[in-house]
């Protein structure tokens, strides 16, 4: 969510049970305008919490004129200091994907391969005492991985110019009631792939300046999304049960939307099988 909406978004997200102390909010409020100015973002974002065992990762993310362009990702410990990370790779995706459990709250804590199966030969073994990755690198892919599959925006809030860039839609104006409940009036704010597997037939239907992400609808598992009217049907909220604590919200008629994230930062890989 937007840096200058943080205190009223953390309320309307707040009937899910996520949230920051008034001690975090007001650190918040102060350290990411100067995180804006020092290193001149056009906006910043902030993205949410990932709580470790011993301590909690506070997320920004700045970005520039194209907001399609990779965004820059920074962690705090305390609100306060921040900490730019390194771009996600492919590389530090796969390896995090093999690793489970929950983040230490230790970004120099390392990580070892996972245990070797019995049967295999001592060599093998011998390497996964070896450190694979530090969590600061898990700590990237994770956050890589979250806004790839759950960072979403109301439909029409970007616009795509002819030349390739995206920016923010000033004609944008929020959705309507009816349909800020479906979930085809959300997109994926990354690269699209089913919208690449159109026919030229179904892409005529669709507006190439706002039409150009990927939309919630046809997201799988189906059924990984759930929604909600709160605050006297003023307020439409999305969670995602893939990663739990990713929590959307819009007020329908306004241009007031964002999500925030407050978890372990771990996949419900067992999705599929509670639906």
């Amino acid at each position: 969510m937007e840096s200058v909406s943080v205190p009223a978004g953390l309320d309307l997200v707040s009937g899910g049970g996520v949230g920051l102390s008034p001690e975090k909010r007001a650190a918040l409020g102060t350290s990411l305008v100067l995180l804006q100015r020092d290193y001149r973002f056009q906006r910043v974002w902030f993205w949410g919490c990932i709580q470790g065992v011993r301590g909690a990762y506070y997320i920004a993310e700045g970005l520039g004129p194209n907001l399609a362009a990779p965004r820059s990702r920074l962690y705090s410990l305390n609100c306060v200091e921040w900490n730019l990370l390194p771009p996600a790779t492919k590389e530090m995706v796969a390896q995090a994907e093999q690793l489970t459990g929950r983040f230490q709250g230790d970004p120099s804590f390392e990580y070892e391969n996972p245990e070797a199966d019995a049967e295999d030969a001592e060599g093998v073994a011998e390497v996964a005492k070896e450190p694979i990755m530090k969590e600061e690198a898990r700590l990237v892919a994770t956050i890589d991985q979250i806004d790839r599959a759950v960072g979403i925006i109301p439909r029409g809030a970007l616009m795509k110019t002819p030349l390739g860039s995206v920016c923010e839609n000033r004609n944008f104006e929020g959705l309507s009631l009816t349909e800020a409940k479906k979930l085809s009036s959300y997109f994926h704010f990354t690269e699209p792939v089913n919208l690449k597997n159109k026919t030229l037939l179904e892409k005529a239907d669709l507006d190439p300046s706002t039409d150009f992400l990927d939309s919630l609808e046809h997201d799988i598992p189906q059924g990984s999304w759930t929604v909600h009217l709160e605050r006297g049907d003023s307020v439409v909220v999305l969670r995602s049960l893939l990663w739990l604590g990713l929590t959307f919200y819009h007020i329908p008629m306004t241009k007031q939307y964002g999500y925030v994230y407050f978890g372990t930062g771990e996949k419900n890989s067992d999705l599929p099988f509670m639906l």
